[in-house]
């Protein structure tokens, strides 16, 4: 707080001084075998974007350093990204020539030992940087390198409940992405591919990286349905009309016993938003995923409830919201009173199942 209120040559003098231990520190994790993980954070409170700017390329041979020598070590690579990040958010701009470098070597290090601070890293730079049409080409190598990389890591429901905390900041990347630089990600290569990886994780049991992948499928009807994201649209159309049938069956599946009751409002959320984009045609893929489900589990009247629910979803002609998601809510709870009625709908649908064979 000191720094920030001098001015802008006495504060990088001391923005100098401050980051001298720090410095010191990271020395010894170059040269000694088992490392310090000291952090360095000096830049966190000092409002001054180009003497941190300054301060932070001086030093960077030595981050630099500390990432080719370190990668391995989760606690270290942790502190270090939370200080780039700390620096990517004060400097914006100032930062220069550096942040390109920077990026090289998240690349190359998520991709040698996958530690996910470098995708939450990741995402500062995208909020900073995003809309800037100089950073266009690299943001853009960015973000295929790490979607394309955490894409390989998460094939499967199994892969993405051992690395939850992969699929967390990868999804919360993604929502970056399509907030603040929809023009680079959603007509690049690797959008269908995320999408089907998304589909693949939306059962997974950890509460974080479910909300992210939840919150990433909301975030694409979103853009598709705003004034700034109609240039979007027919990609957006292309990508999930060939996959809507299943996410349908898949929402339908964590609706009806696949996630927690705790993830139901997220989960009916997605499902309204995709009704919101595409109107009755979610009727009728939910018509066929709610055909599937024996009359044993539930009865005609109960389907009949949810359809109407959908198709007042997809009328949007003044229908009550708050009691379309009660309708939804009922069935959940149908779904979901014993567990020979849940073991039932869920075989039916088979949500787990049907992730593992979305990708084409």
């Amino acid at each position: 707080m000191v720094i920030t209120a001098l001015s802008p040559e006495p504060a990088k003098k001391a923005l100098e001084a401050l980051c001298l231990p720090a410095v010191a520190a990271l020395q010894e994790v170059i040269t000694q075998a088992a490392g310090s993980s000291q952090q360095f954070n000096a830049n966190q409170y000092v409002n001054h974007p180009e003497a941190v700017a300054d301060a932070f390329r001086n030093i960077w041979p030595i981050l630099k350093a500390v990432f080719d020598q370190r990668a391995w070590d989760m606690l270290t690579m942790e502190r270090l990204c939370r200080a780039c990040k700390y620096a990517v958010r004060t400097c914006g701009r100032s930062m220069g020539v550096t942040i390109g470098d920077m990026l090289q070597v998240v690349q190359l290090q998520y991709q040698l030992h996958h530690q996910s601070c470098f995708l939450y890293l990741s995402s500062e730079v995208i909020k900073v940087f995003g809309s800037d049409p100089s950073c266009a080409n690299y943001l853009g190598a960015l973000i295929t390198s790490l979607f394309s990389h955490t894409i390989s890591l998460l094939k499967t429901i199994q892969d993405f409940t051992s690395r939850p905390d992969i699929a967390d900041d990868c999804f919360l990347l993604a929502s970056r992405c399509i907030r603040y630089c929809p023009h680079l990600f959603v007509p690049s290569t690797i959008f269908p591919s995320l999408v089907d990886c998304a589909m693949t994780g939306i059962t997974i049991q950890h509460r974080e990286a479910c909300t992210s992948i939840l919150t990433f499928l909301n975030d694409i009807f979103d853009v598709a349905t705003s004034i700034g994201g109609k240039k979007y649209r027919s990609v957006i159309d292309n990508i999930i009309f060939p996959r809507a049938a299943s996410l349908t069956r898949i929402l339908i599946g964590s609706l009806a016993g696949a996630l927690p009751e705790s993830r139901m409002e997220q989960v009916i959320s997605v499902l309204m938003s995709l009704t919101r984009v595409y109107g009755m045609q979610v009727v009728t893929w939910g018509q066929e995923a709610i055909s599937l489900v024996p009359s044993v589990a539930i009865t005609d009247g109960e389907r009949s409830n949810f359809l109407g629910a959908l198709s007042s979803a997809a009328s949007a002609s003044g229908a009550n919201s708050l009691a379309i998601i009660g309708s939804l809510e009922e069935l959940s709870d149908v779904c979901r009173r014993n567990k020979t009625v849940q073991e039932m709908v869920q075989g039916a649908l088979q949500p787990l199942r049907l992730t593992l064979t979305v990708a084409p």
